[in-house]
């Protein structure tokens, strides 16, 4: 054997304890927001299921599974350009960017790779509209609800929110190659929702709609 190689684990770097490497792991995997695309998978699967016409299974798993990918690189694109207002939220400051345990053109890396390869991967397993209404989801919560809204206007949330039906109206385009108003839900933001965390959201500087006053409650 060669005289380089080392014996007995001396003068050498110590591998990294699996804790670590299991710890990493659940940072990149936090970056998709695992919580959001479990709703995103759950609507696009109705929209395959109520599409009318027949799309091979193989094809329909390929399908959802392009949707959650890209639903994660939206949300690894958001992470990356809220690091500032995450890092002085509380709720937020342990994210894997603000916290530095990821590196902010990482994350984007990432979620640009994602995206793309999501968009791809679709036009080639169902047809070039599902592809294309995919893209414009990634690009309509990147750039109209994360860049421009979120910090603009307490309505983000209700403009926004116009996202969430995009995953039931890309699995009906998958299956049918075209369309309609039929798959499109209302969206899953609620006003409850923005009651809860407009207190939240204040101190990052963001814009959520408060709670209305109400004069039956003190």
């Amino acid at each position: 054997m060669s005289d380089s190689v080392i014996e007995d684990g001396k003068g050498g770097a110590a591998p990294l304890p699996v804790s670590y490497n299991i710890s990493e792991v659940r940072d990149w995997i936090a970056l998709l927001k695992p919580r959001v695309m479990s709703l995103v998978v759950f609507s696009a699967v109705a929209g395959l299921l109520v599409a009318p016409g027949h799309l091979h299974p193989v094809l329909a798993v390929i399908a959802i599974l392009c949707i959650a990918v890209a639903a994660g690189a939206s949300g690894a694109i958001n992470m990356w350009y809220d690091r500032d207002i995450d890092a002085v939220m509380r709720r937020t400051a342990r994210r894997p960017i603000p916290a530095g345990r990821i590196a902010p053109e990482a994350a984007l890396g990432f979620g640009i790779l994602l995206g793309v390869g999501s968009v791809l991967l679709m036009a080639f397993a169902t047809n070039y509209l599902a592809a294309a209404a995919l893209a414009f989801s990634i690009l309509f919560y990147v750039l109209i609800y994360t860049m421009w809204l979120k910090r603009r206007t307490p309505q983000n949330i209700v403009i926004g929110g116009a996202a969430g039906a995009f995953p039931p109206v890309i699995g009906w385009a998958a299956v049918t190659g075209d369309i309609t108003l039929v798959p499109i839900i209302s969206s899953p933001s609620s006003s409850s929702g923005r009651r809860r965390i407009s207190g939240r959201y204040h101190f990052g500087r963001m814009r959520i709609t408060p709670k209305p006053a109400c004069r039956c409650c003190p």
